[in-house]
């Protein structure tokens, strides 16, 4: 179950409201959600000290996905945690509404008081964590969570639901980069370079998500691996919490609303207002809103067939196919445009269509899909170049926590000042058991990456960043670093290596990284 603890009460900047007739002047939904965390305090064993709790993707035998990439944490730490995030007023705020909600004392006031007085409202944990953007193979220790302060055990786990919202942006960027893995090999092998791969998929995600904050967050990891996006609230995300002034860009395009709106016999009339309309730049134009094969072949391939002729690579048209059988309809778009334009052969002999002509798959776009797509493509011989791809709901929604398996679990506390390992190892389901005591994370003497359990691992080789502590964000990146971390390996361009089966030493992988698309 899914819930939010007191803390966002308390940390949020925009929830008000009236104790005695629950006059709501601003809402914020995430202050609402029932709270399991706050009776915590009441449950530890006595003369607890210390709580050191982590976060990792668990490893999962099939899996379809063996690694993962590390974003969103700096977002999450900046607008809910970082800076002095509890007051007096809020303590009265959440100290009414629980009292409403569980219809008995457990609200710990004391408590949170004692917080504000003692650090000004600032929290005193410490989370340390993977450099974001990093790829690490699942089943490792992403970051960890403990107190700074002895009296305040209980804050460790208490911001529990809000970190493990972290599986969102983690997963999405993690879809994404496997989108770029399979674009990349395709693009190689079918042209034999890797030029224009950070804009092959576009974010059409936006309107399929369940909120502002999804979208943005999701706009945002898709953004980690592509430039390309219609996302609007992922660039303003990276532009607030990333230091990325515009990251991702988009043209103009054609929807169905603009084209039908010239009715059934002005179809030819509504092609030709968006060449008027953008004569520069390229320009997408949604061609199925009647019959796809027709538009090509007498609308794009007849009538206007000079107007687009004229348009050069740099102001392409992007016939965008929106309906059927995506790698069928493609397929026999690219061919009915092949005869009416023809096309070259390119350096690995490929066929291409002429530089002024594209086409962009936006519908039923997923992993599967886009490798079925560009293996038929190359099965008759047409190069990766002719086609760019739109993606909505299989890169920013249909996904879930257990899409990685996401997990936060305790390992370590101390109670009187003495250290104890802790772990689950439930006998149902051995794949759901924890790691133990404080744990680092660092590459092996084989260039693997490994978790050390139980507090032996050396400082000096822990790949893990303290980030955050006492309420001060000590660590941040900025979008091109995180791009960076996130660069494709030449192994990433091959049939998929990974690292519990790839036997490579650092050295060797840091050789072999990929041109930096962005």
């Amino acid at each position: 179950m899914s819930t939010q603890s007191v803390f966002v009460i308390l940390s949020s900047p925009r929830f008000h409201f009236r104790s005695k007739n629950l006059n709501i002047k601003q809402f914020d939904l995430n202050a609402f959600l029932v709270p399991l965390q706050i009776t915590h305090y009441k449950q530890y064993p006595p003369n607890v000290n210390r709580v050191y709790s982590y976060f990792e993707c668990r490893r999962k035998k099939g899996a379809q996905f063996n690694e993962v990439v590390f974003f969103g944490l700096q977002y999450l730490l900046k607008r809910y945690i970082a800076g002095r995030v509890v007051t007096e007023e809020k303590i009265q705020e959440a100290k009414v509404f629980y009292q409403m909600h569980f219809k008995q004392v457990v609200f710990d006031e004391q408590g949170w008081r004692s917080v504000m007085e003692k650090y000004d409202g600032r929290l005193p944990i410490r989370i340390k964590a993977v450099p974001e953007g990093k790829i690490i193979p699942r089943g490792n220790v992403l970051f960890t969570v403990e107190n700074t302060d002895p009296e305040f055990f209980w804050l460790t786990n208490y911001i529990e639901t809000m970190l493990v919202q972290m599986w969102y942006p983690i997963t999405v960027a993690t879809i994404s980069r496997e989108f770029k893995k399979i674009l990349a090999r395709h693009l190689k092998s079918t042209s034999g370079s890797l030029e224009g791969l950070e804009f092959k998929l576009h974010d059409f995600g936006y309107r399929g998500v369940s909120s502002q904050e999804s979208a943005a967050l999701g706009g945002a990891a898709h953004l980690v691996n592509f430039c390309s996006t219609d996302t609007v609230a992922g660039l303003i995300m990276a532009q607030r919490y990333y230091n990325c002034p515009m990251a991702g860009f988009s043209i103009p395009a054609a929807e169905h609303s603009t084209i039908i709106s010239w009715g059934r016999n002005r179809e030819k009339e509504a092609y030709e207002c968006m060449l008027d309309q953008f004569p520069s730049g390229p320009v997408a134009v949604v061609s199925d809103s009647y019959d796809i094969f027709k538009a090509c072949r007498h609308i794009w391939g007849g009538k206007l067939k000079e107007r687009v002729m004229e348009r050069s690579e740099d102001s392409a048209l992007v016939i965008r196919p929106d309906s059927g059988d995506p790698a069928e309809t493609l397929l026999e778009v690219i061919k009915i445009l092949e005869e009416c334009f023809s096309c070259s052969q390119n350096s690995v002999g490929f066929k291409v269509l002429p530089s002024y002509l594209r086409i962009i798959q936006g519908d039923g776009i997923d992993l599967c899909s886009v490798e079925d797509i560009l293996k038929k493509l190359h099965d008759e011989g047409w190069s990766a170049e002719n086609v760019f791809f739109g993606c909505g709901s299989a890169l920013l929604q249909k996904l879930n926590r257990d899409t990685l398996n996401c997990a936060f679990k305790c390992s370590y506390v101390e109670t009187n000042g003495k250290g104890m390992d802790v772990y689950k190892q439930p006998v149902t389901d051995p794949s759901k058991g924890s790691k133990r005591g404080r744990l680092s994370l660092r590459r092996n003497s084989d260039g693997f990456i490994e978790t050390v359990e139980s507090g032996v691992g050396k400082p000096e080789e822990d790949m893990l960043v303290t980030v955050f502590e006492n309420g001060t964000l000590l660590q941040e990146y900025s979008l091109d670093e995180i791009r960076k971390n996130a660069r494709l390996w030449e192994e990433d361009v091959s049939p998929a290596l990974h690292n519990q089966d790839h036997p490579t030493p650092l050295d060797v992988h840091q050789k072999h990284i990929m041109n930096g698309v962005h």
